[in-house]
Protein backbone atom coordinates (compact mmCIF):
# COMPACT_ATOMS: atom_id res chain seq x y z
CA UNK A 1 0.00 0.00 0.00
CA UNK A 2 1.01 3.60 -0.53
CA UNK A 3 1.72 5.88 2.39
CA UNK A 4 0.66 9.51 2.37
CA UNK A 5 2.36 12.61 3.77
CA UNK A 6 0.69 15.49 5.53
CA UNK A 7 1.24 18.80 3.78
CA UNK A 8 1.13 20.75 7.05
CA UNK A 9 3.22 18.75 9.52
CA UNK A 10 5.13 16.59 6.96
CA UNK A 11 4.50 13.33 8.87
CA UNK A 12 3.79 10.00 7.20
CA UNK A 13 0.21 8.71 7.38
CA UNK A 14 -0.50 5.03 6.69
CA UNK A 15 -3.04 4.20 3.99
CA UNK A 16 -5.04 2.08 6.47
CA UNK A 17 -5.86 5.24 8.44
CA UNK A 18 -6.97 7.05 5.24
CA UNK A 19 -9.71 4.45 4.70
CA UNK A 20 -11.33 5.56 7.98
CA UNK A 21 -10.80 9.33 7.85
CA UNK A 22 -9.23 11.76 5.40
CA UNK A 23 -7.36 13.76 8.02
CA UNK A 24 -3.88 13.74 9.45
CA UNK A 25 -3.97 11.96 12.85
CA UNK A 26 -1.18 14.25 14.12
CA UNK A 27 -2.38 17.77 13.27
CA UNK A 28 -5.90 17.31 11.81
CA UNK A 29 -5.08 18.73 8.38
CA UNK A 30 -7.18 17.57 5.41
CA UNK A 31 -4.36 18.10 2.88
CA UNK A 32 -2.51 14.82 2.24
CA UNK A 33 -0.45 13.76 -0.76
CA UNK A 34 1.25 10.65 -2.09
CA UNK A 35 5.01 10.69 -2.31
CA UNK A 36 6.43 10.01 -5.73
CA UNK A 37 9.00 7.26 -5.89
CA UNK A 38 10.43 8.27 -9.27
CA UNK A 39 11.05 11.86 -10.22
CA UNK A 40 9.65 12.78 -13.62
CA UNK A 41 11.08 15.65 -15.62
CA UNK A 42 9.32 17.07 -18.65
CA UNK A 43 11.21 19.17 -21.16
CA UNK A 44 9.45 21.72 -23.33
CA UNK A 45 9.95 21.47 -27.05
Amino acid sequence: MVDYKCFTCDKTVKSDYIKKKVRCPYCGSKVLYKQRTVRTEIKAI
